[in-house]
């Protein structure tokens, strides 16, 4: 039975050699997977001219410094050109801009408490005009309580805006007690960085005096309402004015510390404390006089605005 079997077997390789192939002899080449393709060569896309891409920008405007965060001024010219930026501008100031406020402030309306005769206080200003140009007008003056006035003036003023945050003042001032007399005045006023406000002018009178002030405060707020107000004045003067009683260099220091609260934002009743002393030649005069030359004022007093 297996010789039949084995018969059979061989017969049917024999008659069907393509079952028989010697697949040592085939040639596999035909049935190998297509080599990889060549590696693109690297371009340098510092040679490439992307303005023939058609994906041209505008260019970036100039950085800002850090000490100037806001950018230069008028940055959207170096996009687009001054022509084109310059109806916008002029519209845009026209519908917005340089609007006429009217602003008042009574800064310091105040009871003195003090040695001897108990006094009293003002100092008031206000403005009208626009973003650069404005009509300022401000007074002070404080006396004492059953005597004449001790000091109080006006002051008209044309101001300029020279900064975002600063103004250029000139005009007239007006003493209205002692000796008659009138100042010409320029200085600036505005807001230095750490939120100072500062106040610096000088004045050369008629009679040819030339004296200086500066004045100082700054809003620290202890919460939204409750702010504590630091405040420093020096009076200061080239030569000696006897008719005065202001002498040569410094004429007097003040420092006072204000704690108000805002019942409305406009509306602000305080309290504090302000030392004033005279020194040099006005402390001597103050001593002919026989006042002192150092004087603590406890003082109760309102600010208000509209």
């Amino acid at each position: 039975m297996m010789r039949l079997f084995s018969a059979s077997l061989a017969a049917i390789i024999a008659t069907t050699p393509a079952l028989a192939q010697d697949h040592s002899q085939m040639d596999h080449s035909a049935h190998q997977m297509p080599a990889a393709p060549e590696a693109a060569p690297e371009v340098d896309h510092s040679q490439m001219d992307h303005g023939a891409m058609g994906h041209d920008t505008p260019a970036a405007p100039p950085s800002s410094s850090s000490n100037n965060l806001t950018g230069p001024p008028n940055a959207a010219d170096a996009i687009w050109g001054a022509d084109a930026m310059r109806p916008s501008r002029e519209a845009l100031y026209e519908e917005h801009g340089n609007m006429q406020v009217f602003w008042f402030q009574g800064d310091r309306l105040e009871y003195r408490a003090r040695q001897g005769d108990d006094g009293y206080l003002w100092d008031v200003q206000g403005y009208y005009g626009g973003d650069l140009n404005k009509f300022w007008f401000k007074s002070e003056g404080e006396g004492s309580f059953g005597e004449p006035l001790e000091s109080a003036e006006v002051q008209a003023l044309y101001s300029r805006a020279i900064a975002p945050f600063f103004d250029l003042q000139a005009g007239v001032r007006q003493d209205l007690t002692g000796p008659d007399r009138t100042h010409a005045v320029i200085g600036v006023q505005g807001l230095m960085p750490y939120m100072f406000e500062v106040d610096i002018a000088a004045f050369l009178s008629t009679k040819g005096d030339l004296t200086a002030r500066i004045e100082a405060e700054y809003d620290q707020r202890l919460t939204q309402r409750l702010i504590l107000q630091p405040r420093a004045e020096i009076n200061l003067s080239a030569q000696e004015i006897p008719e005065l009683d202001i002498g040569a260099g410094i004429d007097n220091i003040e420092l006072g510390l204000r704690l108000r609260y805002e019942i409305v934002r406009e509306f602000a009743p305080y309290v504090g404390i302000e030392q004033e002393w005279k020194l040099g030649g006005s402390r001597d005069f103050a001593r002919l006089a026989g006042e002192d030359p150092s004087v603590t004022n406890y003082v109760v007093g309102v600010r208000f605005w509209f």
